[in-house]
């Protein structure tokens, strides 16, 4: 537990629960910890920008692209949905979607859908023509997921809804109960061989069943704890990461957690906060924690391999791993590139000076990265 975390921001009312959007600093013995300063270091690896290309503003929405096999779909908040070609960031067509986007975008080769700050759930075909229209009980915060024939769309008061992807019918709804004070989260939906993995307010991670719905197990991921309510927040406010072996979810003020993914077997669990996210590749697990701090953890274990505290409170984004490096951005719209074998910095480049703060998105051997700005950017590591 970390009672000198503080939680400052806006309290909203959500299904009746007070709701704390976003962690905005973090006080020490000896006051309020400022961003580090970027300091130099020996350069090894190049950032090239392969195309750029304007999406328009993201608001206060965490949007992220959406890739296909030869388009990059993006989104802005005042409703815009752009394709542009993958290969070269040239526009294709830009539509007006007639809703304020809060969700980012989910595609497949067929369907792109975004959902609105009103609960509205939008999708269009690849040429940019509405297929089909439905509506959730909130707000959409967090891009929508295709997969096996259903739209998964989370909405801001917890609920998991699944629309089937022909006409954008209700299938199945999951929902549970929720704490009295929670951090309005932008937690997507990880899918696996047909499962849907999600995080929820209080550290519980539940299984689902893409097709109908069904819990196949939940468990909890950290158990809130402290004095005050704020102390006792203890929510997955991020996306859980999962591969043929294992699911792993992490909690704001409490600890990762790894599974087995078909019945939810414990592996391992470390105390570890953080409300940005994580990933998985191969052998490892990659994680920003809630002080902007980038580690390495072996992901049969979870032990720390290394930890790179040199980004504290920079709001460093989750991280994405190329074989070249470990990449996140900051608030200052930075990507920084971390060596995989000790985490010392290895490459810098700053885009348009907006904060970078989803996760970047794998493509072609790079990244794909949207600033809050709406920049969208092509960018490789060499």
């Amino acid at each position: 537990m970390m009672p000198k975390m503080a939680v400052m921001l806006v309290a909203l009312l959500l299904s009746g629960c007070a709701a704390v959007d976003g962690i905005q600093g973090w006080i020490g013995k000896k006051g309020v910890v400022e961003p580090a300063k970027l300091t130099g270091f020996s350069e090894t690896a190049k950032f090239d920008v392969r195309w750029h290309a304007s999406l328009g503003d993201g608001g206060a929405s965490l949007l992220q692209p959406a890739l296909t096999v030869d388009a990059v779909y993006g989104a802005a908040a005042n409703g815009q949905v752009t394709r542009v070609e993958r290969a070269t960031g040239k526009q294709v067509w830009r539509i007006e979607s007639g809703i304020n986007i809060t969700g980012g975008v989910g595609a497949n080769d067929n369907l792109i859908v975004v959902g609105g700050n009103k609960g509205d759930v939008l999708a269009f075909d690849n040429e940019g023509k509405k297929q089909w229209q439905s509506k959730v009980p909130s707000e959409v915060l967090t891009a929508p997921r295709i997969s096996d024939g259903v739209v998964l769309v989370r909405s801001g008061d917890g609920r998991i809804i699944g629309l089937d992807v022909k006409d954008g019918k209700r299938l199945w709804m999951y929902e549970r109960a929720t704490p009295a004070l929670v951090v309005r989260s932008h937690a997507g939906v990880a899918v696996q061989r047909g499962v849907a993995f999600a995080g929820f307010a209080g550290g519980r991670l539940v299984a689902i069943a893409v097709k109908d719905g069904a819990v196949l197990w939940e468990t909890s991921v950290s158990q809130p704890r402290g004095n005050t309510e704020l102390e006792r927040i203890s929510d997955i406010t991020s996306e859980p990461v999962a591969d043929d072996g294992q699911v792993c979810a992490i909690a704001f003020q409490g600890r990762v957690s790894c599974y087995e993914p078909a019945q939810g077997s414990p592996l391992w669990n470390r105390d570890i906060s953080s409300d940005k996210g994580m990933m998985l590749l191969r052998k490892f697990l990659y994680l920003s924690d809630h002080t902007g701090s980038v580690l390495s953890l072996e992901k049969s274990s979870g032990a720390t391999l290394w930890k790179n505290e040199q980004l504290l409170m920079r709001e460093t984004s989750a991280p994405y791993a190329l074989d070249r490096g470990v990449v996140v951005g900051d608030y200052e719209g930075y990507l920084h590139a971390l060596s995989r074998d000790d985490g010392s910095f290895i490459g810098r480049i700053k885009l348009d000076g907006s904060a970078v703060q989803t996760a970047p998105v794998g493509m072609d051997d790079g990244l794909l990265i949207q600033t809050r700005d709406g920049g969208l950017y092509s960018v490789v590591l060499n």
